[in-house]
């Protein structure tokens, strides 16, 4: 018998492959061992994917350091994880758009703010609320190369080169999403004209959980935690301001608004 995965040759009573590791499988696919399939992969205790998802949570620094150190085999890997992730934000977003589009409209949103209430924010609430949902998975994944940048400038003094901030971001982004995603629909079901608060509440979630990656991971004291998310912050903010700018500079380019929006109307 051989390994269906490498050639491998094989002694008939084998399970799995010596060689590369590989599931002997015996039975053609049947619905019924589909269904095992799945559950083993994703909701046996045991699985990599869970353990992963688990820790993530118990102990953050124990995943990332092990992945950084060469232990790739007690984790699922940082792009795998990631890659899972971005498939789930793609049926997200599919679900958004299809059913509950109005409800994440930030235009509406804003309509309700009376320092917003003016053609010019509106013109570019629309924009970049239309821009975000349709490359929402995009932008996700450049939040990590950028992310990663500013945690290496802020965390200079530690072990970590800018790949492994990578990692880090990688995993930890990934929780943020899945929960996103599941707390989100959830949201959405049930009182979808809460969703623009329930994404304020994500995004202290998202900044809680990454101090407590920190404190674990670089072992921080509170005061150094303090300082090191105020310099985090304003590298972030600034460079906000900085993309937001040039947002503006192209919608002028464009034509999308024009000079006299920035008057304030009477």
């Amino acid at each position: 018998m051989d390994c269906r995965n490498c050639n491998n040759q094989l002694p008939e009573n084998s399970d799995f492959c010596n060689l590369c590791g590989g599931k002997v499988i015996r039975n053609r696919l049947t619905f019924k061992n589909l269904f095992q399939h799945f559950t083993e992969t994703f909701f046996n205790y045991d699985n990599k994917l869970l353990r992963t998802f688990i820790d993530l949570f118990k102990k953050p620094e124990e995943v990332i350091e092990n992945y950084v150190s060469g232990v790739r085999k007690r984790y699922v890997n940082p792009v795998s994880f990631f890659g899972i992730i971005l498939t789930i934000n793609g049926l997200n977003v599919f679900l958004i758009q299809k059913f509950y589009k109005k409800y994440v409209d930030a235009a509406e949103f804003a309509k309700d703010i009376e320092s917003a209430n003016n053609e010019l924010t509106q013109k570019f609430t629309a924009l970049t609320s239309d821009i975000s949902l349709e490359y929402a998975s995009l932008f996700f994944s450049l939040l990590i190369p950028i992310a990663a940048l500013i945690s290496l400038i802020v965390f200079f003094n530690k072990k970590y080169n800018y790949t492994e901030h990578i990692i880090l971001y990688l995993y930890s982004m990934s929780i943020y999403s899945i929960l996103s995603v599941i707390f989100g629909q959830l949201t959405l079901l049930l009182v979808p004209k809460n969703y623009m608060y329930f994404g304020f509440v994500m995004v202290l979630f998202l900044c809680i959980y990454h101090c407590y990656i920190y404190i674990r991971l670089f072992k921080l004291s509170i005061a150094q935690l303090i300082l090191k998310t105020l310099m985090f912050l304003v590298i972030g903010f600034t460079l906000y301001i900085g993309t937001a700018i040039v947002i503006v500079l192209v919608m002028l380019g464009t034509g999308y608004i024009e000079l006299q929006d920035f008057i304030p109307k009477k």
